[in-house]
């Protein structure tokens, strides 16, 4: 990875923005391989210099991909004025410009991808990757094989264009009052469209009241993660996504 200032260096890290960061280099409370920094301009490599603050060290890191287990109640969303986005629940990121990667409604919980890889964001999102996302739900209402066929042939919700094949699948049917079903059931849709499977269930006269993402694309919610957790992708999860080694953690 190429030099960068120190300033950015800091600011990227999260240790204060530009000008703060400029303020600490020249009240003398920033040291490179352990000799006092005075100026903001000064190029540093991200591999190798030792950088630290109050004698904390910094380490540089380039790119990050967490895994969360998102809990209702939290937004999709950088920041919010009324509620707690997916971020609050990243304590321990390093990098300051993380985002979600599309959306989970306020009332989803699940599997959700965050990080500063814009070009895995894009990747992931682009209708014309057809991302496959796995979603289980609870639904009021009796879903039947008449559900099933016309969720694979594509409904027509309001949109452009009706919606892609989707594969519904039936795991139970409860019958909790004489008349009165809910079923839970597993979806599959490639697509990523203004609260979707609630539209699609609309449609066909039913109610979602639960929904959980388990999986986007190869990435699948880690079983024993709590809700509101997160932590890194593993190697072997990064690799299936097809993010090189070389870009995960300090930049190469």
């Amino acid at each position: 990875m190429s030099k960068l200032r120190l300033d950015k260096y800091l600011a990227d890290m999260g240790v204060g923005t530009r000008q703060e960061v400029k303020a600490l280099i020249r009240k003398g409370r920033v040291a490179v391989d352990g000799i006092t920094a005075k100026a903001p301009e000064l190029k540093v490599d991200p591999d190798e210099a030792q950088v630290t603050v109050d004698g904390n060290s910094i380490s540089y890191v380039k790119m990050e991909y967490w895994m969360l287990h998102k809990p209702a109640g939290v937004v999709s969303a950088t920041e919010d004025r009324r509620d707690r986005t997916v971020l609050d629940l990243l304590s321990d990121a390093a990098r300051k410009d993380l985002f979600p990667v599309g959306r989970l409604d306020k009332d989803t919980e699940g599997l959700l991808l965050i990080t500063n890889d814009g070009a895995l964001s894009h990747r992931l999102l682009s209708p014309k990757s057809h991302v496959s996302k796995v979603y289980e739900a609870v639904i009021d209402g009796k879903v039947t094989e008449e559900d099933r066929q016309a969720f694979a042939k594509g409904l027509d919700i309001g949109d452009d264009k009706p919606t892609l094949p989707a594969e519904l699948t039936i795991l139970e049917t409860t019958e909790k009052e004489p008349g009165i079903f809910e079923s839970r059931i597993r979806i599959t849709i490639c697509e990523g469209r203004f609260h979707q499977i609630k539209r699609m269930f609309e449609k066909v006269g039913k109610t979602v009241i639960y929904l959980k993402r388990l999986s986007m694309g190869s990435l699948e919610l880690d079983p024993g993660l709590p809700k509101g957790s997160a932590r890194l992708l593993t190697q072997e999860e990064k690799a299936a996504l097809g993010i090189a080694d070389a870009e995960t953690q300090k930049g190469k």
